[in-house]
């Protein structure tokens, strides 16, 4: 780590460890002065009006899962994707629909153990707060089953290692930042968590920002730092009721600009540019929220005109259900579709024939059996959001 470039920050101190390396020791949050300019203000309140706009529409609604279900879905491909994976949102839905489940790719697993630690988040947060020790349980259900699950990156314990950040190969001494040392990390981590339970400290989205550039330069485990940060800040809008459920992808913004959002971490950490990180996430909240907000009004105009067509049609009220089971579920097959509606196998096949003669599904296997079936409209409207992907950049 070159010192010299970390030397004058004021976002923390660099420290000498006995086996002679340089780390990077973060300052307790909230930093002294913070940029509040009205740059930043203004773009603060467009930010936080857009964030409304879209927890109003959740509200909503007439089901939050044809919601909840696509979009933690967006998340947990765009935050994989900045590490590295290739796992597209298609994949995924036709994985989770798939009769007979292969073997899971390990990019795609990596997505699923991602989709799972966030629904584990969300629905520990009704008897746990955001805490260390749902952080190391997020980090559990994260890494147990991926790449990084082996015993010696230890799923679900803070590291009693020294880790690094940099291209591929380097070392402790050649490495982009080195994050504070073993000695030093839970007296860190501690006062991250006290940051993290203030509740009038900061605006909330400040407050967001803060904590999730902490919890990146403190790196508190071997693996998985940045998919357990991207986490932590769907669970603090949710905890906060920013947000009634999941519905913010704001990964995706970071991947689409993956060169400038780890350039702005590590700005913090270099000289104390706290402003161009906060403009930074508050430019990805607008923007996700937008668009989040601009997708959910169009799935429901889907809805709208699928019922429309089948109402005039006189369908039952079972099709009607499994057109709405469609907005959960892109990609289906009918065993599913009876299981989930509990409804009979003939029930639900003659629902989904009724479907695909309205060109609302279409199978895609070609297979006389295991059929799975698409609602490619459905289907085009999500993968609009979706970034599209690029090399992984290591540093």
């Amino acid at each position: 780590m070159d010192i010299h470039l970390f030397k004058q920050s004021p976002s923390g101190q660099i420290v000498q460890t006995p086996n002679n390396y340089h780390a990077f020791v973060p300052n307790p949050l909230p930093p002294n002065q913070l940029p509040f300019d009205m740059a930043l203000i203004t773009l603060m309140a467009d930010a936080e009006r857009a964030l409304g706009e879209l927890a109003g529409l959740g509200h909503l609604i007439p089901n939050p899962d044809f919601l909840i279900i696509p979009y933690t879905r967006l998340e947990a491909v765009a935050s994989s994707r900045i590490e590295g994976t290739q796992a597209s949102l298609s994949e995924l839905f036709y994985y989770e629909a798939a009769p007979e489940k292969p073997k899971a790719s390990d990019d795609l697993a990596e997505v699923l153990s991602y989709l799972s630690a966030l629904n584990y988040g969300v629905e520990r947060l009704k008897t746990l707060p955001l805490s260390l020790r749902l952080v190391r349980e997020l980090h559990e259900r994260l890494t147990s089953n991926t790449r990084g699950g082996t015993p010696d990156l230890t799923p679900g314990e803070f590291r009693r290692s020294q880790n690094w950040i940099g291209p591929s190969g380097c070392n402790l001494n050649n490495a982009t930042y080195v994050p504070p040392p073993p000695d030093e990390l839970m007296g860190c981590l501690g006062t991250w968590e006290l940051f993290l339970h203030e509740r009038n400290a900061v605006p909330l989205l400040i407050q967001c920002a803060l904590m999730h550039y902490q919890f990146e330069a403190i790196h508190p485990f071997l693996d998985g730092n940045g998919r357990v940060g991207r986490l932590l800040i769907t669970l603090f809008l949710c905890e906060r009721e920013a947000l009634p459920y999941p519905l913010l992808y704001l990964s995706a913004y970071f991947e689409q600009h993956r060169s400038e959002y780890y350039e702005r971490l590590l700005a913090v950490s270099s000289r104390g540019d706290w402003t161009g990180w906060l403009e930074f996430f508050m430019r990805g909240v607008l923007t996700q929220s937008k668009h989040a907000t601009e997708s959910a009004k169009r799935i429901i105009r889907q809805r709208e005109d699928y019922r429309r067509i089948l109402q005039e049609n006189r369908a039952s009220a079972n099709l009607l259900r499994v057109v709405d089971f469609i907005f959960t579920n892109p990609y289906l097959n009918i065993r599913q579709v009876a299981n989930e509606l509990h409804i009979s196998f003939n029930t639900a096949h003659a629902a989904v024939m009724t479907l695909e003669e309205a060109d609302i599904l279409q199978e895609i296997t070609g297979q006389q059996r295991n059929r799975v079936y698409a609602a490619r409209q459905l289907l085009n409207l999500l993968i609009e959001n979706e970034p599209i992907y690029t090399p992984k950049n290591d540093s």
